[in-house]
């Protein structure tokens, strides 16, 4: 049997199979529009788009209006009576029904120019906003990538499991016969029972990883248990996994200028800088204007409704100015707070920085180890298939024991597992890279 011809046999099998399959960029478009939390994060610009103009409506005056209805009750009123030229005195209840009108408008003049600001600071925190969502999109982005390529990984290295199933399958199968026929003992058989085994629980313990890592995709792209669910990638090629790496301190200095983590660090300083600024306009004094319209009317009045609101009509206007004295040191401390975080603003950005750092340099480093890494595990997968087919070749004709089969079995397993491990993580590293420079992740 030729293990290499089998092999490719089945990628290529599994490979049509997949074809109707989410490709990398299916999940992508897909997670964008709708992962919960980008949801959420579009939903908070919004909310900063509400907020920005509410501030602006504060450059404007107020106007508002409001009214009182009552009933009046003077049970003692007094009321005189003449009678054939006699002044008569006597009491009665008396019930009446009052309503007042006001029409009331303010606005406010100078404070510092504290309105200017706040705008201008609500201006600067939706672009933070957006950046918040700009990071969240690249952050689902590179999990799906990471998930994307543990699947592809896992699912090669299931065919791998199933062919070296395959082949502990027939050789316990020709250990039987040839016990059976007295040319092996019982002892090399249970051995290559084991080996069956082994083999078995590498297959069911791929299939679980692979499950697992199937479930980790679904929840990061709000897929529910109900939805059927595969990836499509391809076997990756030797130009994909031995492309060029850009340097680490290439990929830094492009990152440092897109990533949005470091530009919303950067912007978050000027709004703390902003803040202060707003901070300090709080010793400002407050010039403001107010005017007023009212009316009222009571039924206790002689004259009728119209003749009362035209009569008791008042109008009045004037300007106010407050200068704040003593106010509980609130805006000292005000102005301490916004230094406080104007400076932790500053730290944020160069702890940023330094995690971008460290993160760039962590997949520079891996894709050339991978890279490496490949290249020897190529030629090391080669020469132990071709020393496995022979030794199983010499198994079946009675020349070889089960030791040296077993051994050359380990062997190939390790060569093929550092061979899929260092393809994979070579692969995806480069891409992550790339992505942090600003490039979209292909696979």
């Amino acid at each position: 049997m030729k293990i290499k011809s089998l092999f490719l046999l089945m990628l290529f099998a599994g490979s049509a199979s997949a074809q109707q399959a989410w490709t990398l960029q299916d999940c992508l478009d897909y997670a964008l529009k709708h992962n919960i939390q980008v949801q959420k994060n579009r939903i908070s610009e919004e909310r900063g788009e509400v907020n920005l103009w509410q501030d602006k409506g504060a450059l404007f005056p107020s106007l508002s209006f409001s009214t009182n209805q009552g009933v009046g009750y003077r049970p003692f009123t007094e009321v005189i009576n003449i009678v054939q030229g006699d002044q008569v005195t006597s009491t009665r209840s008396n019930v009446t029904y009052q309503g007042t009108y006001g029409l009331n408008a303010n606005v406010t003049l100078w404070n510092g120019g504290v309105n200017y600001k706040n705008i201008k600071a609500q201006e600067l925190e939706n672009r933070i906003t957006a950046l918040t969502t700009e990071q969240s999109e690249l952050t689902i982005q590179e999990q799906i990538a990471q998930l994307y390529v543990q699947i592809m990984y896992t699912k090669e290295a299931k065919r791998v499991n199933e062919l070296l199933l395959t082949t502990a399958k027939s050789q316990y199968d020709r250990g039987v016969e040839m016990m059976n026929q007295g040319q092996m003992a019982k002892a090399d058989v249970v051995q290559l029972e084991a080996q069956l085994s082994s083999a078995q629980y590498s297959v069911v313990n791929s299939e679980t990883q692979l499950a697992n890592y199937i479930r980790q995709l679904k929840a990061l792209l709000e897929l529910d248990l109900n939805t059927p669910f595969d990836v499509a990638g391809n076997i990756p090629s030797d130009e994909q996994v031995l492309a060029l790496v850009p340097s680490a301190q290439e990929a830094y200095a492009k990152a440092l200028e897109k990533r949005p983590e470091i530009k919303s660090a950067e912007l978050s300083i000027e709004a703390a800088n902003m803040q202060l600024d707003i901070a300090k306009r709080g010793f400002y004094p407050t010039i403001g204007a107010s005017a007023s319209l009212g009316s009222n009317h009571s039924t206790g009045s002689k004259n009728g409704w119209g003749e009362q609101m035209k009569t008791n009509l008042n109008m009045s206007a004037g300007l106010n100015f407050s200068v704040p004295i003593f106010d509980n040191r609130r805006n000292m401390s005000n102005v301490k707070n916004a230094k406080l975080q104007q400076l932790s603003s500053k730290l944020d950005l160069q702890d940023r920085k330094n995690t971008l750092s460290s993160t760039i340099e962590q997949y520079w480093l891996n894709a050339n180890s991978g890279q490496q890494n490949y290249l020897a595990a190529k030629a090391r997968v080669k020469s132990q298939e071709a020393s496995y087919e022979l030794l199983n070749e010499q198994f079946h004709n009675g020349l070889k024991n089960t030791v040296d089969v077993l051994q050359g079995r380990d062997n190939v397993i390790s060569a093929e597992q550092d061979l899929l491990q260092s393809k994979y993580m070579a692969l995806l590293n480069i891409q992550l890279l790339k992505f942090y420079t600003g490039e979209k992740i292909e696979l």
